[in-house]
């Protein structure tokens, strides 16, 4: 990274100001030097949000009573069964609330006005009983200012659902007598982070939505098997659009409709719960869709109330609309939301979409960061939205202390995984989000004889000292039409005609196949302090992603996924599903996403070969496409005997079997590569091996 230019004479003291309004700025600094001359950011940005904080606590009662505005906005039924409505639009002229239990009146039951653009309705009980049944179809309507009769969906509704071939979303008034009942604790945080990316609808082989039940029962116990620990849900937070991949969110109260009922996503995470798995939201407070009938954009007849207006209120690329983060309501609504999954749903944590966007005004378009400090400082970067973040870490991890937030951010901007009481995000993990671009310019751009092993090793370390990171190989967006996911790069057409084990194991399977496995050992190894895999990538998923749309002919072909692969012997697919259970529950045993740091000790161009030790074991990784090297020296910290514990070349992972898993290593007093002991080899191409030190004690 790129040192920032020298401070100027004020410096110092801008420095010892800082120091003096920021508990902790002090450890981020000494951890970073180059900070220094942006404590003044820092300062600015903590004061600005312990004022929130106080803000909220002299006129809410404290953020506790903040983000629980689920519980009075919206419609909710009252202990006597009379209903209590209310709205925030600012916008409004007048509000009302119609639906089947008025015979849609529009005008029938019209709300209160109240300060701050706030909107209030009483209905009183019928005979003992709710006048709104569960089930009930409900709208706001809304008389704006130029006299519009507007009819809307509440932004609090807590289930919506497109019937038969209807264009726009329903708002259901979802108070079941039956509620699911929560039977399992929340698992305690994970040492290390193992995540399963997940998308319910594309979960099953069939060319159908896929059902929260369905998941539940089929893909659950997958997970388990494979040794992850954690999963992340994506769209789940109601979207219009199936093909949005859950990011064009218009109903964010609301578990979207077209996977069940909210009480099958309850049992979902339960179940995860009760094997040991975490649960993660993917959370979009980063946009919201532009559709207004259904969705939050034009709630009150304004282009503002929720989002800024003009042009600062529309992301030009995703066509969507941003949120205000410096609007009190705004705030309320969006830390209620993050709030409302953690409860109602039990959410062990967020994984938050488009943080690049949010943090800066140019949204990250048009933008390379290279590195320079001056890139995350400055009047380009919304520190609304960021100390919106800050809040929002702050909730989750006061409220459930054990919660997991990461973030999704290209820039790189420093502290964002640094705690709050630094001046920092507050997020727990950054996404390692280089990582996979790399491995696809490898494949794209290079032979494997060209691989730079130094520039592999260096993509893999190159994170934030005490920042965390989440790796991976390959992500949803790697899947996606339009992409490849790294088994289509490395087999391409050949994985129609020669993943039989009947069929020749031709070079390009091979290479496939071997290369598969490696890629993602060094980057679980190696690139992180958490890893993360998309579902049905693990086992080299055959076809990409592509939801149904007017450019497939509504084709739910390539919305899912072939589990079933993995289960068929004949099929060399369960050859990369055995190694990625296996690399999985190593790590459980061995833990070396939560060891220090790995320490490289050889990235041998001409060889290429990559040698490093994280958390006691010995990673070894022949890239080369011919070479096997026989008495290779390879340089360790640990004196004694060694064994291997992974082999990515045994049978059952499609390897050659060439290795013989009785060997024993052992290290003597031979200095190499800068390590005190070492120890001899046999290194096969395109081979990782993990040799373990049996000497020490488990």
């Amino acid at each position: 990274m790129a040192a920032p230019a020298a401070a100027d004479k004020g410096s110092e003291a801008h420095l010892e100001a800082a120091l003096a309004d920021v508990p902790e700025l002090a450890r981020l600094l000494e951890i970073d030097p180059y900070l220094k001359p942006f404590a003044s950011d820092f300062q600015r940005r903590y004061k600005k949000f312990t004022q929130i904080l106080s803000d909220i606590g002299e006129n809410e009662g404290g953020i506790d009573k903040f983000s629980k505005g689920y519980e009075t906005f919206g419609i909710h039924r009252s202990a006597d069964g009379g209903i209590y409505c209310k709205e925030w639009a600012p916008g409004a002229e007048a509000v009302f609330l119609t639906g089947d239990f008025n015979g849609w009146n529009p005008f029938s039951h019209p709300y209160k006005k109240l300060e701050y653009g706030k909107w209030e309705l009483h209905i009183p009980p019928k005979q003992n009983k709710s006048v709104i049944p569960h089930g009930s179809k409900l709208k706001v309507v809304i008389t704006s200012k130029s006299g519009e009769i507007l009819y809307r969906i509440s932004p609090w509704a807590k289930y919506v659902v497109r019937e038969s071939d209807n264009v726009n979303y329903d708002w259901i008034h979802w108070d079941p007598d039956d509620t699911y009942k929560l039977k399992h604790s929340r698992p305690k945080k994970p040492r290390s982070l193992r995540i399963y990316e997940s998308h319910v609808g594309i979960s099953s082989h069939e060319g159908k939505i896929a059902s929260y039940k369905h998941f539940t029962s089929n893909v659950l116990p997958r997970i388990k098997d494979l040794g992850y620990n954690c999963i992340q849900l994506m769209a789940i937070m109601e979207h219009a659009y199936y093909a949005s991949f859950g990011y064009q969110i218009t109903s964010f109260f609301a578990a979207s409709s077209r996977y069940g009922t909210p009480e099958e996503l309850k049992e979902l995470v339960d179940t995860a719960h009760s094997m040991g798995i975490t649960v993660l939201l993917d959370v979009v407070h980063s946009h919201a869709s532009k559709n207004s009938e259904d969705g939050l954009n034009m709630f009150d007849g304004t282009d503002s109330c929720y989002f800024h207006s003009g042009p600062r209120g529309t992301h030009d690329l995703w066509d969507s609309r941003l949120f205000n983060y410096s609007s009190w309501e705004v705030l309320r609504f969006l830390l209620s939301n993050i709030r409302w999954w953690l409860e109602e749903y039990c959410f062990d944590g967020f994984r938050f979409d488009g943080v690049t966007s949010m943090l800066y005004h140019h949204h990250g378009m048009g933008q390379g960061f290279s590195g320079d400090y001056n890139e995350y400082f400055g009047l380009h970067v919304d520190e609304d939205a960021l100390i919106y973040l800050m809040l929002a870490n702050h909730l989750s991890h006061t409220l459930y202390p054990d919660s997991i937030t990461i973030a999704e951010d290209v820039s790189g901007m420093p502290a964002l995984c640094s705690p709050t009481s630094q001046g920092g995000g507050g997020f727990d993990y950054r996404l390692a989000m280089a990582i996979p671009d790399k491995w696809i310019q490898l494949l794209k751009e290079f032979k494997d004889e060209d691989w730079n092993m130094g520039n592999i090793v260096y993509t893999l370390t190159n994170r934030r000292y005490l920042e965390k990171c989440v790796a991976y190989a390959e992500s949803h967006d790697q899947a996606l039409v339009g992409d490849k996911t790294l088994a289509f790069w490395l087999m391409d057409a050949e994985m129609y005609t020669n993943m039989s084990v009947l069929a020749p194991f031709t070079p390009v399977i091979d290479r496939g196949i071997q290369l598969h496995k490696m890629i993602r050992l060094i980057t679980h190894g190696l690139g992180g302090e958490g890893y993360l895999n998309f579902m049905g990538n693990e086992f080299g998923h055959p076809e990409w992603l592509d939801f149904p749309r007017k450019g497939n002919n509504e084709s739910y072909h390539y919305a899912r996924r072939q589990f079933h692969l993995t289960d068929d012997d004949l099929l060399r697919y369960k050859f990369l599903n055995n190694f990625d259970r296996d690399m999985n529950r190593l790590e459980e045993r061995c833990g070396w996403l939560s060891a220090p740091q790995a320490y490289v000790s050889e990235k041998h161009e001409g060889n290429k070969t990559i040698t490093f030790e994280r958390a006691g074991l010995l990673f070894i990784f022949n890239f080369h496409p011919s070479k096997s090297y026989t008495d290779y020296r390879v340089g360790t910290a640990l004196p004694g005997k060694f064994k291997i514990v992974l082999d990515s070349d045994a049978p059952e992972y499609g390897g050659h079997q060439r290795l013989d898993h009785n060997t024993d290593y052992f290290a003597e007093a031979f200095e190499h590569n800068g390590r005190p002991y070492s120890l001899l080899v046999y290194i096969p191409s395109r081979v990782a091996l993990i040799l373990q030190n049996v000497d020490l004690p488990n």
